[in-house]
């Protein structure tokens, strides 16, 4: 099986988020099980600085509406080849992916997503200029939403799934940007691309893809309705038989407290007893007291209202009293940047906030914190909550998309059952958190049944194996559709 994975950002190339991550490790995950995927990615300037030994394998000097491009080819990691859009004019600039460094979107960004779509679809089709073709054709995220409506309209063209990886974002442009993209204009209706007026890059692939996927089951159910549907809903309600939600792994090597390097001490789920050299040294770094007895609460978070901070923010206080210690990692919003610099002021010795990016100081919360927090009000997949069970630190997450699906709450039940993995509350005010909060200390306290919980935490699997096997049973699906 042929498979072209189409996305906007890939790790370690080049990322902003999840979609960069599972664009790094799925593909690797795939070809692990023997399926032939390709990347295709936009050749920004970062790209292009890390890709060596690449040749042309094509060029599009007459795609209509584009300026000419070459079509690079590369290996990545794990021997996975990359395809890399080379089109300087579109690519090679400063500032971000979707952003210029004043964080306004690029005023180009249809005309570039837009050839990313193309030449995916040209791939996909009896227009490809390459020997190699694939099977199928797997679009992320609005970036490539209009692959699936161009493949449509060609001649011998391939299936199309798209990946849903947040339905927030969704590439909304001015209806003249049909004709400029020589996009046919019977597509510009409600039965197409059209969106109150506009052009949608991600309803076109939302309409037009032969299977639609989601980070997680849940994820796939929430956004068939208000609120999260964010004005899809309906459309995805009427596809809910060709949409699928699976959840994320991660990459377990990279997040293994057996061989993490930046852990003071490395355990195991046989061997638990070095955790607490590492809490320790969180502590010290974190400018907390020493106490080895104090359960620790760890965040790692955008600061931002979809996770839920200001709720735990909201709360911080009331919880030294139980008491139980805090630390924070991460940035966003700037009230509420200010409001955890604060709260590490006015109670030293208990809260600690770092404001900023850590690569090992994320490492060293997941490792150290005796439980972690994770209120988002909604999240498509989410990758801490599984990163702290690797890690042997249940979660206190709010109930909703991803998080629902990977962590099951702790009740004598599942306790008993072994599938118990962490702490779930429903309805997202701060009363709720904070009980939830309280009754993960009540286990902690217990010591033989929190010995229990930490090791069923380490017992998951989150491998990215199991969601490449997923996906390649969705492939088979489409493939026998198709047929």
């Amino acid at each position: 099986m042929k498979v072209l994975f189409a996305t906007s950002e890939v790790a370690p190339l080049v990322k902003t988020g999840g979609l960069g991550d599972v664009s790094g490790a799925l593909p690797a995950a795939l070809r692990a099980i023997g399926v032939d995927v390709r990347i295709l990615v936009p050749g920004y300037r970062q790209v292009i600085a890390q890709l060596a030994q690449s040749q042309v394998v094509a060029t599009f000097d007459a795609l209509p509406g584009f300026p000419p491009a070459r079509l690079l080819c590369g290996t990545m990691a794990h021997d996975v080849p990359l395809l890399v859009l080379d089109c300087p004019v579109l690519y090679d600039r400063d500032g971000g992916l979707y952003q210029d460094a004043g964080g306004r979107d690029w005023a180009d960004n249809a005309l570039r997503f837009g050839l990313l779509s193309r030449v995916a679809a040209v791939l996909g089709c009896n227009e490809s200029p390459l020997a190699w073709r694939p099977d199928l054709v797997h679009c992320n995220d609005w970036q490539t939403g209009l692959t699936p409506a161009y493949l449509h309209f060609a001649q011998g063209s391939a299936p199309s799934i798209l990946a849903i990886h947040n339905l927030l974002f969704q590439g909304i442009f001015p209806p003249e940007t049909v004709s400029e993209l020589h996009l046919p204009p019977s597509c510009f209706s409600i039965d197409g691309v059209e969106y109150y007026g506009n052009l949608s890059f991600l309803k076109a692939g939302l309409f037009y893809a032969d299977h639609i996927t989601t980070v997680s089951p849940n994820y796939a159910q929430e956004i068939q309705q208000e609120p999260l549907g964010f004005g899809m809903q309906g459309l995805l309600a009427s596809r809910r038989s060709k949409l699928t939600g699976i959840l994320n792994g991660i990459d377990i090597e990279e997040w293994n407290p057996a061989t993490d390097p930046h852990l003071t001490k490395k355990y195991s789920r046989a061997r638990m007893a070095s955790k607490a050299a590492d809490k320790e040294a969180l502590q010290s770094r974190m400018g907390l007291n020493l106490d080895p007895g104090v359960p620790l609460l760890g965040v790692v978070s955008r600061l931002t209202h979809q996770k839920g901070l200001d709720l735990l923010l909201e709360i911080a206080p009331r919880l030294t009293g139980l008491p139980a210690q805090l630390v924070m990692l991460g940035t966003g919003e700037a009230q509420m940047q200010a409001a955890a610099r604060d709260l590490s002021r006015r109670y030293p010795g208990k809260i600690g906030a770092h404001i900023g990016f850590s690569e090992d100081l994320s490492h060293q919360i997941e490792a150290g914190a005796d439980l972690f927090v994770m209120p988002s009000r909604f999240e498509p997949c989410g990758l801490n909550q599984l990163y702290s069970q690797r890690y042997g630190t249940p979660p206190i997450v709010h109930a909703t998309g991803g998080l629902a699906d990977s962590v099951v709450d702790c009740t004598p039940e599942t306790l008993k059952d072994g599938s118990a993995s962490g702490f779930a509350f429903h309805g997202m005010t701060a009363d709720n958190l904070y009980a939830a909060i309280q009754r993960a200390i009540g286990l902690y306290r217990d010591r033989a049944k929190w010995k229990t919980l930490r090791k069923n935490c380490m017992s998951k699997d989150f491998s990215w194996q199991r969601s490449a096997e997923a996906y390649r049973a969705v492939y088979l699906k489409v493939l026998a559709r198709h047929e």
